[in-house]
């Protein structure tokens, strides 16, 4: 083989590798953030993109021994890198519309586990095929960089540390400083632009020809060139973009945090936050300052619950502040109470301030909320988990550890107010596993199913009595409207009966089963359009839109 003068020191080939494996991490962190808007980021969906992308490195691997085994030529190799970085540039462009075809193709297709087919049919078209080019980097770059046998361990070793070394700041600058920053977008397109400029500068320092005549020469080499870098520029500017829901139009805001998407919708009656584009609210404000509709209502029965304590003298904690929609109903409605929030995304407690009136006066503290209980020492009359991460609360705060952990922070009569946002059907779902799991930590649960909705809220206490007490202050409330939400909730309400099943530490599915609650929703909405679409085909479907 015929060494370029550019890969006979090594250096070039070791940089090759730093480069491919800071990408591949890269590009690995974006695909979770430009499939969490859809799918979600939970453990599931993150088991589909790495299986996705280590299957693609193990076939990018075979294929690029055996191709540097049969033709060693390095200008294939660099070929490659060049057509995987225009791909990947042109992920943000198109990444989304794949997206959302492959799921419009599949809702009437799959009947059960539709977010796990979908999110991983939308990993293997979007990044198996560029991953599996930047799999053939390691081993042709070994088949071009080992001279002798002598050498050979050193140099194979010296080029895992590089590409382990890129994987580490591939790791970290994305989650930390382009994302954050500049957006999943951009990050595709800074590490693809790191890529093409690796090719490139391959190519134009060797000012490669090909030993064989049958072969493309380097008038199609320049050309190639040329047209990767057209094609990457188009992607910058047709991909420069952070609007994951393109058929929206007039959102106040949207963009990215460390740990959300972030969308919020405003109109003459509400201001929306959501965190999926698919479906969610996760908090809301209304205009006229009235009731939701929603959720929070039924929260609000928790300060009329503390015996002892008139609802405007309790201290409340809120694990899951979001932009404050319980806060600012119960200050409203239950005067000046004492609100302390934790809410673990920073950005979503700037949008609180800036889009939600969340008042400065109410102190929000960036931390995780089991790490919070586990900071300070301070006793509450109220403590509401509204934690979620996606679609489901996280595994830290849904087993017997850390409700015990909120069992020691309220006061003997405290009251823990549970958000379940997803109301299964089947035996053994999410919102029975959390219930049976707080049942077995305190001694008084009620629950009452939030109308109109999929949530179902969560009372628990020490103490017996506390729905006698909800009635015992509902009749001194002078707010008409703030009583007969309260007489609706006491009427739906019902002692929970507990079972065996339990959430520990060790042991806490919550995204699986949260998926298993979705999938049945998903299959509700979907039955109308898909009995139309059985009976009347394509046509009878697009005449209902």
């Amino acid at each position: 083989m015929n060494t370029p003068g550019i890969l006979k020191n090594k250096l070039f080939l070791y940089l090759t590798e730093f480069f491919a494996g800071m990408s591949v991490m890269a590009v690995e962190l974006g695909a979770s953030r430009l499939l969490a808007p859809y799918f979600s980021s939970s453990q599931i969906v993150w088991t589909i993109i790495i299986g996705t992308i280590m299957i693609a490195m193990a076939l990018g691997n075979i294929y690029g021994g055996r191709s540097a085994d049969k033709n060693p030529d390095p200008g294939k190799l660099y070929g490659r890198i060049m057509f995987a970085s225009v791909w990947i540039a042109a992920i943000p462009a198109v990444g989304k519309y794949v997206i959302l075809g492959i799921s419009a193709l599949l809702i009437f297709s799959v009947d059960s586990n539709f977010l796990i087919i979908a999110s991983f049919a939308a990993c293997m078209v979007i990044f198996v095929f560029p991953l599996f080019l930047l799999g053939t980097v390691t081993p042709s770059l070994a088949k071009y960089s080992v001279g002798n046998l002598e050498e050979s361990g050193k140099v194979v070793g010296t080029l895992g540390a590089f590409n382990t070394i890129g994987s580490i700041i591939g790791t970290f600058v994305p989650t930390f400083v382009t994302i954050p920053s500049v957006g999943t977008s951009i990050t595709f397109l800074i590490f693809a632009g790191i890529l093409l400029a690796i090719a490139l500068i391959y190519f134009i320092s060797t000012k490669h020809k090909r030993e064989n005549p049958s072969q493309d020469g380097s008038k199609s080499v320049v050309l190639k060139s040329f047209i990767s870098v057209i094609c990457f520029l188009l992607c910058c500017l047709l991909g420069y973009s952070d609007h994951f829901a393109f058929w929206e139009s007039g959102l106040a805001y949207e963009g990215e945090s460390v740990y959300n998407y972030l969308q919020v919708k405003e109109n003459n009656r509400s201001v929306i936050l959501s965190t999926n584009v698919l479906f969610g609210v996760q908090s809301i404000y209304m205009k006229n300052q009235g009731l939701t509709g929603m959720y929070y209502d039924y929260a609000m029965a928790a300060p009329l619950m503390v015996e002892g304590k008139m609802p405007q003298d309790c201290e409340v904690l809120i694990l899951g502040m979001g932009t404050g929609t319980y806060a600012t109903q119960c200050r409203k409605y239950f005067g000046e109470m004492a609100i302390e929030g934790v809410e673990i995304d920073d950005r979503i407690t700037e949008l609180a301030r800036e889009y939600f009136y969340l008042p400065e006066e109410v102190p929000v503290v960036t931390y995780d909320g089991r790490a919070f209980l586990n900071a300070v020492d301070k006793k509450y009359d109220v403590i509401m988990v509204d934690a979620y991460q996606d679609i489901t609360i996280p595994f830290q705060m849904s087993s017997v550890e850390f409700f015990t952990l909120v069992k020691e922070h309220l006061t003997p009569n405290g009251i823990m107010v549970v958000n379940m946002n997803m109301r299964g059907s089947r035996e053994g779902n999410i919102n029975q596993y959390l219930s049976d799991t707080i049942a077995s930590v305190f001694e008084e649960v009620y629950t009452v199913d939030v109308a109109g909705s999929t949530n179902r809220e969560l009372f628990a206490s020490m103490e017996s009595g506390m729905f006698a007490k909800l009635e015992e202050n509902r009749d001194r409330l002078s707010d008409r409207e703030l009583y007969a939400m309260m007489e609706k909730v006491a009427s739906s309400m019902t002692a929970y009966i507990p079972g065996n099943y339990i959430f520990t530490d060790d042991k806490a599915p919550v995204e699986l089963l949260g998926m298993q609650v979705i999938d049945e929703l998903i299959k509700d909405e979907v039955a109308y359009y898909k009995g139309i679409y059985e009976t009347q085909g394509l046509k009878g479907l697009m005449g209902v839109f």
